[in-house]
């Protein structure tokens, strides 16, 4: 299923026009999704891809997320996908609160493609030893943190609270797949 993310109320941007997601979930154990850009791509600060490792604060960048939780439950799950190939898989208890390193996150398979006009992060999760993965429904947040050339950064998700951007914000979990 498509989904389109939107840009923050309080936010600019000058080279991306829209950001869609595709959400796929092939079986209960595993997620897909393909974050496709359409805009200026030259215009983004992109780092080049490189070998598709676990690294902290990707979101400071040009980087796409998705937030997933199992309701009713407060806990949830963070990933960060970034255009090197980079990667980062967070737990949370609550909202904001208890995080960690979700370990039982094994490494995402992380494919890019990119023309002038046009950007796809394609990242598969399989989560067999996540809680996620016995759960038959899930809640989604689904963002992106863009980073033009110039420095300046743009936030996107499907939903957005009042106030400044926070894809934590159980408002940004706006999609339920099953």
């Amino acid at each position: 299923m498509r989904q389109t993310l939107r840009l923050h109320p309080n936010s600019s941007c000058f080279a991306v026009t829209q950001i869609e997601v595709e959400v796929a979930r092939p079986h209960a154990r595993s997620l897909v999704f393909a974050y496709l850009m359409a805009g200026r791509i030259s215009d983004l600060a992109m780092p080049p891809t490189a070998a598709a490792t676990r690294a902290d604060e990707l979101w400071r960048h040009t980087c796409f997320e998705a937030f997933v939780a199992v309701p009713p439950s407060a806990a949830y799950y963070e990933f960060n996908f970034a255009p090197s190939t980079q990667w980062a898989a967070y737990r949370f208890s609550g909202y904001r609160s208890g995080m960690r390193v979700a370990t039982e996150i094994d490494a995402p398979e992380i494919l890019v493609e990119s023309s002038s006009k046009r950007y796809v992060l394609q990242a598969s999760l399989e989560l067999d030893r996540a809680l996620l993965s016995q759960a038959s429904t899930l809640r989604l947040g689904l963002s992106a943190v863009i980073e033009e050339t110039s420095g300046h950064r743009s936030y996107w998700a499907l939903a957005h609270p009042p106030g400044n951007a926070d894809f934590h914000h159980s408002d940004c979990f706006a999609l339920e797949i099953v």
